[in-house]
């Protein structure tokens, strides 16, 4: 199995999630500004799963037409709650109202992985899971936001599933591995009959 790759990603929590599989990979941002590819993605009308699908395939094609003849990992994840797409928090009073939108009410999490190779992508997977979460007043929120550091907030579209951010919902469908940001049974699956 080919166990090296390159991740086209700042995230710690997918480095980890690749290691903790026996993928070694070396980080390389690709710096896409994915907000401005999400709005126009968003005006043109594109599902959430085809919008996750091309910032992923964006992200590995930038880094890869650099990196000659390796394989590229680009992954990404976004909330779906009724067709309205609720983006990353920049600040913990965005953070505040993701929560205030999503309290009480069902969404999908849909995590997107693409490997390239000289700028071309060559595999993609796209997989949804489906949360439900408790209902919370502001208060028992704002309790929640205090509890988590910033490096967790601003990495896990607010809730860390592996961590506090369990106890916020009552009701998980899906893979694990997915709501974290990376199908990684499947790029392991790929991998290893890629040689």
């Amino acid at each position: 199995m080919l166990n090296k790759i390159i991740l086209a990603s700042k995230s710690k929590v997918r480095k980890e999630m690749l290691i903790r599989n026996g993928i070694f990979c070396e980080v390389e941002p690709s710096n896409v500004d994915e907000e401005t590819v999400k709005e126009s993605l968003i005006k043109e009308k594109i599902s959430p799963e085809l919008i996750s699908k091309n910032l992923a395939e964006l992200k590995a094609n930038k880094v890869s037409q650099k990196k000659i003849d390796q394989l590229v990992l680009g992954a990404d994840s976004i909330i779906d709650l009724n067709g309205q797409i609720i983006s990353k928090p920049l600040n913990r009073d965005e953070a505040l109202k993701n929560l205030q939108s999503l309290s009480g009410k069902t969404h999908y999490l849909i995590s997107s992985a693409c490997i390239s190779k000289n700028g071309s992508m060559i595999w993609n997977y796209t997989d949804k899971a489906r949360l439900t979460m408790k209902q919370f007043n502001l208060n028992q929120l704002k309790d929640y936001l205090a509890k988590i550091t910033d490096e967790v907030l601003y990495a896990y579209n607010v809730y860390q599933i592996e961590g506090e951010g369990r106890n916020l919902f009552s009701k998980i469908e899906g893979d694990e591995d997915t709501i974290m940001g990376l199908p990684i049974k499947k790029i392991k699956d790929y991998l290893k009959n890629f040689e």
